[in-house]
């Protein structure tokens, strides 16, 4: 997209560790960020995996200690945010690990945010409402999806309000990032599938974002690239440590993109859905994307015919606009082959929640950057089609 005069800024963490075995620098890392007693933020699931105890195992091997925490719960809450925050004073620690998706990150950071600024969670919703420095942080991802691991976003569920809140703040991005495909080989197809998917809504929304860049571009495009040859085999056999492998970098450039040239309606609506209902993200996300790109299509076809080309189309010979639907078509197809539900009635949405959602959406600020304009009825309208 062409640039004004606007400045872009650019946000990622200091240290980014990839690759098969990058989990075991947990150690070494502890020891460079002065941590003397760490908090480790996951989920109920990895807690009792084991998993939880390996990177406790591994902080204490710095000579710092740690508690495991579990209560991130999918769609993290306030609730959980004010319980591992308690959990953080009560045992004095002064650092955290995050371990698992996007629900443990996402819970981290909020945990995070508030042991440093104080008062609640709620208090931070929009953009840089903080003042001071999280604690350190390491976190250490576990799907190939939110890319949560490596922003500078924060999703919390208002309980209260049933609401998705954004919270965009350069401080919540973590010091130090961990994607290590070992750590995902145990996911399931249908999480495989769902975070994957997560994945391509964030590459496909920051290239048609009003603030996108030549930077986030180059990221998403091989982000887009390496979904759409990666995912269908990491969805089909969990061991392929070579999709595992690419997909872990899909997320992360997907994230590089996103977490600079923000999102657009699929999130804002999709944030909705998980707010109300209380459904997977990744899922909302896939049954939303190509919705919102055929309303999108009309205000930048030419980026939707260069999306259609990186997910492997041929579209030679064909018009802007022709190729601009193959890229919709593809999307559409990569959903149903790696078994995404079709619509949103096989999740038990309400139609009579459209008005409320929509209007939700709407402030969320993930749609500050949609390229094309939405009136509330557009909104419900994209809704209803996803149903």
């Amino acid at each position: 997209m062409a640039l004004g005069e606007q400045v872009y800024g650019y946000f990622i963490p200091t240290v980014n560790l990839m690759g098969v075995g990058s989990h075991k620098e947990t150690t070494n890392q502890v020891k460079i960020l002065g941590g003397t007693n760490a908090l480790i933020v996951t989920d109920a699931f990895l807690a009792k995996s084991g998993m939880g105890d390996e990177i406790k195992a591994l902080v204490e091997a710095s000579g710092a200690k740690a508690t495991v925490w579990g209560g991130a719960e999918p769609n993290p809450t306030d609730k959980n945010v004010h319980d591992g925050l308690k959990v953080y004073q009560d045992n004095n620690c002064d650092m955290i690990i995050s371990l698992g998706g996007g629900s443990s990150h996402d819970c981290a950071k909020g945990i995070g945010i508030v042991a440093t600024n104080g008062g609640n969670i709620r208090d931070y919703e929009g953009v840089d409402k903080s003042s001071k420095a999280m604690p350190p942080f390491i976190a250490i991802n576990t799907t190939a999806g939110t890319a949560s691991e490596m922003t500078r976003f924060c999703i919390i569920t208002d309980t209260d309000r049933k609401v998705k809140m954004a919270i965009v703040d350069w401080r919540v991005t973590p010091n130090i990032a961990i994607n290590d495909p070992l750590l995902m080989v145990g996911m399931p197809p249908s999480l495989t599938a769902a975070t994957g998917m997560d994945a391509l809504t964030h590459a496909v929304e920051a290239y048609v974002s009003t603030a996108a860049t030549p930077v986030t571009d180059s990221a998403a495009l091989m982000a887009i690239k390496l979904i759409s040859e990666n995912l269908r085999a990491a969805v089909a056999n969990g061991s392929n440590m070579v999709a595992r492998d690419n997909m872990a970098y899909a997320e992360f450039l997907a994230g590089m993109a996103f977490n600079n040239a923000s999102l657009g309606y699929v999130h804002a609506m999709a944030h909705q859905l998980g707010g109300y209902y209380n459904l997977p993200h990744g899922v909302c996300n896939a049954i939303l994307l190509p919705h919102v790109c055929l309303f999108n299509l009309i205000a930048t076809p030419e980026r939707f015919a260069d999306i259609a080309e990186a997910m492997g189309e041929n579209i030679e010979g064909l018009s802007t606009r022709a190729a601009a639907d193959v890229a919709i078509e593809a999307i559409q197809q990569l959903s149903v082959d790696v078994s995404i539900p079709t619509g949103l009635t096989e999740l038990n949405v309400q139609e009579k929640d459209f008005q409320v959602m929509a209007e939700n959406a709407m402030k969320d600020a993930c749609s500050l950057t949609n390229p094309r304009l939405a009136t509330l009825e557009d909104v419900i309208q994209i809704y209803r089609n996803a149903m």
